[in-house]
């Protein structure tokens, strides 16, 4: 039996974290589903934009998180979409991820979804939270990079 099709295929992406955080750790988390929604993350049915994600009696949970109902479900349907979720990692990691958290201005932001041997992963980012002036100064740059590029490019063509 070989790969599932989507397997290792990225299902959501949290675009605003890279803007709003500077990532400073990743950890792979497993998700706790219900019914169909493995289905319908399959399907790319799924917002992680606004989710966040805390740590409770050392189980950390992720909210917020909007995976649509399966459209040919049945009564193994979760009503909520945006139901508190948990998440399956290791307690060394948890407790990891506590203690890095607790400091100010950290937060932990979900960054994708995907699957792995079947099971769909989440990758979560220990984010320090950036300030307006981070955000102007990661644009400048970005434009800059973009810049240097282009004259390259044009560099190459008239090169030829």
């Amino acid at each position: 039996m070989g790969a599932k099709k989507n397997d290792g295929k990225q299902l959501a992406q949290n675009k605003k974290a890279s803007h709003d955080y500077f990532i400073e750790e990743t950890f792979e988390a497993g998700m706790v589903l219900m019914g169909t929604e493995i289905k319908s993350l399959r399907n790319g049915r799924a917002n992680i934009s606004d989710a966040f994600a805390t740590i409770r009696n050392g189980e950390i949970f992720i909210h917020n998180m909007h995976i649509s109902p399966f459209e040919q479900g049945n009564i193994h349907n979760p009503t909520d979409p945006t139901r508190a979720r948990k998440l399956l990692m290791h307690k060394a990691q948890i407790h990891k991820l506590l203690g890095l958290s607790k400091q100010e201005g950290y937060a932990i932001v979900p960054l994708k979804i995907y699957v792995r041997n079947g099971y769909a992963k989440l990758l979560i980012g220990l984010g320090k939270g950036k300030k307006q002036y981070d955000k102007r100064d990661t644009a400048a740059k970005r434009d800059a990079q973009r810049d240097i590029q282009r004259a390259l490019r044009e560099k190459q063509k008239v090169a030829r």
